[in-house]
């Protein structure tokens, strides 16, 4: 990329006269789609982002929420008040590292869950979990698997070097990812009312201290890079603008933090990632309304012969930039010797502009708001996608039973999640697999709490292309119920969300109609929850030379519980089948037509999901429930399947094919010892449907208007297996 000509002429408008090649550099990559958010901030403000529960919200590394005492931990968040918030609080965040996920898929995803980690510490919290959400081409082609497997086992080689656990997330496959896959990563931390450090420059006068590993000419323009389309050789042209992580270093950097954090040495940080030191130092100043002076030369380096320009622009990992107050400078540097990292002084806050000298040299003298925020905003033109019609094939049910249940964003995901260490921390509480993620946040000393513990994180995280590609405001909509359900089906309340809202190139109208919609959705049904929408990531051009990418807008979303315990995503034979929740009546977007073939309209999405989600946690917490499970990808042929084990089965009946593969959000099948007491709490709020009965004989029978079919649990294990049977 290059300076656009009209970007070119404001700048030299504003500065009086040409920019230097440092500054036109700088300016190209903050200017940039990745770093300004140009094409997608004038829609943002659909997200309402504020809540008692909201500490800092977004604008900043990554949002501070407060999480309830245990004894309101239960209560839905729009009815708690100010009092029910403790002084513990986490930080929530979340990521994309697309482009170079595709360029090189290991590298790519192990700095993509390191750069949110360090956007973790720079809010002087610890991070407890991470979560990512990866979405490839068909999973039949050999270089879709080749990205697939490269990127799990950058994650897990980064988040097991470092020691935190990579909990929940999903996978998908579309045939339109197949030029470009997603890496959505996001991640929790936890600390509290006096640790909280913030990006914005306190003080003139306070130094600037670049700390952590040396700068090398790594991740050079890779801000700009992430701002346009994928080229067909851009597996070897652009692998220098992907970053090389050292997970070992990272972990130094967070132990290094913590002893900083607990000394009070912080002022203000922002780690380097989009646009490196030029990045981070100028918006650090700018958020705060002051000036640096920068001396690129003082910068610890580990190549030699660096120019301004790299020293200025260069993304090598595992570095944070901090405000410190000069009397604190030395022990902050005796901090770094003892863990074995750098330590830079190399510069100062100031009362003016953001300069960068080099070799005695001005390089840089812009105004740092013009820089950090001065980029124009695009007024794009947008179409919006046309509506699916109903044409329902006439297929065969014992094949459609098991093709969707073999798919492989139905299968077991079992393969990816057990290269991951979710249990380091023992914070892990409800681990990889079932709905949602469950960490204890807080242990309680108090020998009267009656929930024997304190209050336990659910975590959720993901989004489906297949129901955004059909329908982007339903499909998004779609997406925050689902995750929304998720955390509910394990007895939490939603608290708080990130998006990370994927794109192809805005620039196409229908592409730009497809992403406001899916902005639009998100939003809407964010509100409707009650769940305000605290922070996330933007990433378009997200198109290839085989085409765009499905808008997809993952959600990461937490909430809470009194305690840890969960009812699991799994039969133990001693109930009946209930599954609560209305049916939206309609197949758009399901797996069932994706094997099958047809189309339809995207299911009918509830009036009232607040409502149904705090039912649902309600009845998850109930000691007569055995088993819960959400109804979502597959419909209710994979959620029985996913329930099925080797001694608990169920005996079932449903009234067609559309109530069997029907996959709207809002649903969840119950096991349950009282099944009156359910249909009383949902009179009202929604339908709830008898199934048939749990049954101890391992396996599924499943009768669909005039048909049954038979299923054993081996066979139903041997076909969810396809993942790990195509890649081990």
């Amino acid at each position: 990329m290059s300076l656009s000509e009209s970007d070119r002429e404001l700048i030299t408008a504003e500065l009086g006269r040409e920019p230097t090649p440092a500054e036109a550099n700088l300016f190209e990559n903050l200017w940039s789609e990745h770093c300004a958010y140009r094409s997608s901030r004038p829609l943002l403000g659909a997200f309402d982002s504020e809540g008692d529960q909201v500490v800092i919200g977004p604008g900043d590394d990554a949002a501070v929420i407060a999480v309830p005492e245990p004894d309101a931990a239960d209560t839905p968040a729009g009815e708690r008040t100010p009092e029910d918030y403790s002084e513990t609080y986490i930080t929530l965040g979340i990521e994309s590292h697309n482009h170079p996920s595709y360029v090189d898929p290991y590298d790519g995803a192990a700095t993509g869950v390191g750069g949110i980690v360090r956007d973790t510490l720079s809010m002087g919290a610890y991070p407890i979990a991470l979560a990512d959400s990866l979405y490839f081409g068909s999973f039949d082609r050999e270089h879709s698997q080749y990205l697939f497997e490269g990127v799990v086992e950058g994650i897990s080689d980064y988040g097991n070097s470092i020691g935190v656990p990579t909990v929940a997330g999903s996978v998908a496959f579309h045939s339109d990812y197949v030029g470009n896959p997603l890496v959505n990563v996001a991640c929790v931390g936890v600390t509290d009312e006096e640790r909280v450090v913030t990006a914005e420059a306190q003080q003139a006068g306070n130094k600037l201290v670049l700390f952590g590993n040396a700068t090398g000419r790594d991740g050079l323009g890779g801000a700009s890079f992430a701002s346009e389309d994928l080229d067909e050789d851009a597996e070897t042209e652009d692998r220098p603008a992907v970053q090389v992580g050292d997970p070992y270093s990272e972990k130094l950097l967070i132990e290094a933090s913590e002893t900083l954090i607990d000394e009070n040495l912080v002022q203000s940080a922002r780690d380097l990632g989009a646009a490196g030191l030029g990045g981070a130092s100028s918006e650090l100043v700018a958020k705060g309304g002051f000036g640096a002076d920068i001396a690129l030369d003082r910068v610890h380096q580990r190549e030699p012969n660096m120019n301004a320009l790299e020293i200025l622009l260069a993304e090598s990992q595992e570095r944070m930039c901090y405000e410190v107050a000069p009397e604190d400078v030395d022990r902050v540097a005796e901090i770094a010797e003892r863990f074995d990292l750098g330590c830079s002084v190399i510069g100062e806050v100031n009362e003016g502009n953001y300069t960068c000298t080099f070799d005695g040299e001005i390089v840089v003298d812009v105004a740092p708001e013009f820089l950090a925020e001065g980029a124009p905003m695009n007024d794009l033109d947008s179409v919006a996608p046309e509506p699916a019609e109903r044409d329902l094939p006439d297929a065969d049910l014992d094949a459609a039973i098991e093709a969707v249940i073999a798919n492989p964003n139905t299968a077991s995901k079992r393969w990816v999640y057990r290269q991951y260490d979710y249990e380091v921390g023992l914070r892990t509480a409800m681990k990889p697999g079932d709905d949602a993620a469950i960490m204890a946040v807080r242990e309680t000393s108090d020998a009267d709490d009656t929930t024997g513990a304190g209050t336990g994180l659910a975590i959720s995280s993901g989004a489906n292309p297949n129901w955004t590609s059909v329908d982007p405001y339903g499909g998004a909509q779609a997406v925050a119920l689902e995750n929304a359900t998720n955390i509910a089906a394990k007895g939490a309340t939603p608290l708080a969300a990130v998006n990370c809202l994927n794109g192809g190139n805005p620039e196409k109208p229908d592409i730009y109609g497809g992403f406001k919609r899916i902005v639009d959705g998100l939003a809407e049904m964010c509100a409707d929850l009650s769940t305000p929408v605290v922070g996330g990531n933007v990433s378009l051009y997200n198109d290839s030379e085989a085409g765009p990418i499905p808008p997809t807008p993952t959600l990461a979303m937490v909430g809470t519980k009194a305690g840890y315990d969960a009812p699991p995503a799994a039969l133990s034979g001693e109930g009946e089948l209930l599954v609560v929740g209305n049916a939206g009546d309609a197949l758009g977007g399901s797996e069932y037509l994706n094997a099958a073939g047809g189309s339809d309209a995207f299911p009918k999405l509830p009036e009232n999901p607040a409502e149904l989600v705090a039912t649902v946690a309600e009845v998850a917490r109930d000691e007569s429930t055995l088993a819960t499970h959400d109804v979502s990808h597959g419909g209710l042929a994979v959620t029985l399947a996913e329930l099925l084990t080797a001694d608990a089965g169920a005996d079932v009946a449903v009234g067609d094919a559309v109530a069997l593969f029907d996959e709207t959000p809002g649903r969840v099948v119950v096991e349950t010892t009282d099944p009156e007491s359910v249909r009383e709490v949902f009179d009202g709020v929604a339908a709830v449907e008898s199934l048939g009965e749990a049954t101890a004989d391992g396996a599924l029978s499943l009768t669909v208007g005039d048909e049954t079919v038979e299923l054993e649990s081996e066979t139903v294990t041997d076909l969810r297996d396809v993942i790990a049977k195509t890649v081990e």
